[in-house]
């Protein structure tokens, strides 16, 4: 052992040993199931309003779809009320999607305004994920108990309460305490002692908060709407094909997605100012993208407005009940949807990204020697990196998505090659996902 790391296990002993951060560790290890059971009843309430707004009420009236113009209407309402909570309440709402995927910066006061905006965006037909609004509502939950308790109040306990209810918030959507953890290695970005001081308090919180979950799922019989991939196929031995492929495909959606975060980011600079207005225009213009989708394919509109979690499972289940044409009306009504929802209204940017990226894979697998599984594998891992630019992460997240892990060395290759296209786009010098002002990382 030389005598840094002495130094640094010394180091780690003396912080474990101190009375403030043991009352935090355990009020990390107590925050994972109150955060877990809030998380709970919050996406199963988005998911009902989904099911009611999107299923249930065309049923009523005697159709067996959505029509058309369905998104337009449920748009135009979410773009009002969303630009009315991020001009008139505490928080704005929530970060704004197109700034990437933001753990840091926890507070209780912008809890009811993440909530409100989260309700009005993602049930009604936002082109987002419930994954932002959940850390944001994790990190506050966990400031707010600790609080309650009287816990330490220091910058550093804060970050660490912050850090372990957003850590609780992501297993839960992601239905793995390892991708939580994952995540927030390369997000937090800290190493030596500074990472296990980190992590003990996020791994404790996350790993119960999926316990209870879990268990509270199966006891209730109520839906959350997690994000899950069901092969169609048995997995292929991967060769040149596979792998040469995998690579074009890539370079292809890294280039693709980081033109529609810049495009985000555009439509976030352009409802700064007259918020309401702006915002309701362009969350109508993510309706008309849905709209133009059902009118061209015939299909169901929800395919285009939507977080995509629950289409992509039956995309790549099925990949035969979409025609070459739908997939790509799918991919370009989505996509300009996609921007135009970064920028205006609030949830997170990944669900969105890996439907894309799968449904890339999924057009792209009749290519010669390519298949279904490398293809969508090969995708999903460059959506997730070109968007995230997390590279540990995207590839964890991609193979536990697919459980494949024959198809990890098509992975790796399709998270560097997305990588390094998405930081050499001159788009893809903006600010990093995740990242905090000085001072506030523990």
């Amino acid at each position: 052992m030389t005598a840094t790391q002495a130094g640094e296990a010394e180091l780690l002993r003396g912080l474990l040993k101190t009375p403030p951060y043991r009352k935090t560790l355990a009020l990390c290890a107590l925050v994972g199931i109150p955060v877990s059971l809030v998380c709970f009843w919050f996406l199963a309430g988005l998911h009902e309003l989904q099911h009611l707004l999107w299923e249930s009420l065309p049923h009523a009236l005697g159709r067996d779809a959505p029509p058309w113009w369905w998104p337009l209407p449920l748009l135009l309402v979410a773009g009002v009320v969303v630009g009315w909570v991020a001009s008139r309440l505490p928080g704005a709402g929530g970060h704004v999607p197109a700034a990437g995927l933001a753990v840091g910066g926890a507070s209780t006061k912008g809890l009811p305004g993440v909530v409100l905006a989260a309700v009005a965006s993602l049930p009604l037909g936002a082109v987002l994920g419930p994954e932002a609004p959940l850390i944001a509502l994790g990190g506050g939950l966990a400031l707010l108990l600790r609080d309650l308790a009287r816990g330490p109040g220091t910058p550093q306990a804060s970050v660490l309460m912050g850090v372990a209810g957003a850590a609780a918030a992501i297993s839960a959507i992601f239905g793995s305490p390892l991708i939580a953890a994952v995540l927030l290695i390369e997000v937090v970005g800290v190493g030596g002692p500074q990472l296990v001081a980190v992590m003990l308090p996020a791994l404790l919180s996350s790993g119960l908060g999926a316990l209870v979950f879990t268990g509270f799922g199966r006891w209730t019989g109520l839906k959350t709407g997690g994000l899950t991939v069901k092969m169609p196929e048995a997995v292929p031995r991967l060769d040149a094909a596979d792998v040469g492929w995998g690579l074009l495909l890539a370079v292809v959606v890294a280039v693709v997605l980081r033109l529609t975060v810049t495009a985000g980011q555009g439509v976030a600079a352009f409802v700064t100012r007259q918020t309401v207005a702006r915002t309701a225009l362009c969350a109508l213009g993510a309706g008309v993208c849905a709209a133009v989708y059902a009118l061209v394919t015939g299909r169901n509109p929800a395919e285009v407005a939507s977080s995509g979690q629950a289409t992509m499972a039956s995309l790549v289940g099925d990949p035969r009940a979409w025609g070459i044409g739908v997939l790509v009306a799918v991919l370009l009504c989505k996509t300009v949807a996609y921007a135009l929802c970064l920028g205006c209204l609030r949830g997170g940017p990944i669900f969105p990204a890996l439907f894309l990226g799968a449904a890339a894979g999924v057009l792209a697998a009749p290519l010669p020697g390519l298949g279904v599984v490398p293809a969508v594998a090969a995708g999903l891992a460059a959506a997730g990196a070109s968007v995230l630019r997390l590279p540990v992460s995207s590839a964890v997240m991609a193979l536990l998505l697919t459980g494949s892990p024959g198809m990890t060395p098509v992975v790796i290759l399709a998270t560097v090659a997305a990588l390094i296209t998405a930081e050499l786009l001159p788009m893809g010098r903006g600010r990093r996902v995740g990242a905090e002002p000085a001072g506030q990382r523990a």
